[in-house]
């Protein structure tokens, strides 16, 4: 398998970089304060653009369509609105369970990706 990047690759490679550094720092910064807001922002935001490009990568059918990985994808878009939802209503341990969680998510997903086979995988060994 030959390494190729489309645009929908290079979109989602391009916001899971972000989200993985800033959800990392995230973890280590002070809560409630308005840089963890405004961070937490960006992070939201290049989540859902992860997600969404995800849509468009179906290399694991090759081309034949979603795979059960794009529940996943999904389940990340839920997910992400109800950490918000949560939030807003003053739950902030929901808001962080279900923050928490997307960003295990993101590590799970990330890890797949080194599978034997799959695009990051080819590209980068």
């Amino acid at each position: 398998m030959s390494a190729v990047l489309t645009l929908p690759a290079a979109i989602h490679l391009a916001a899971v970089m972000p989200a993985v550094a800033i959800g990392v720092a995230q973890l280590f910064m002070p809560k409630g304060t308005r840089l963890h807001k405004v961070m937490g922002w960006i992070w939201v935001l290049a989540m859902v653009v992860v997600a969404l490009s995800s849509f468009w990568l179906m290399g694991i059918r090759q081309g034949a369509g979603w795979s059960v990985i794009h529940l996943l994808s999904a389940w990340t878009l839920v997910s992400l609105g109800l950490a918000i939802w949560f939030i807003r209503r003053g739950n902030v341990r929901a808001h962080k369970a279900f923050m928490v969680g997307t960003l295990l998510g993101l590590a799970g997903a990330g890890l797949g990706a080194l599978a034997p086979g799959r695009f990051l995988a080819v590209l980068l060994f």
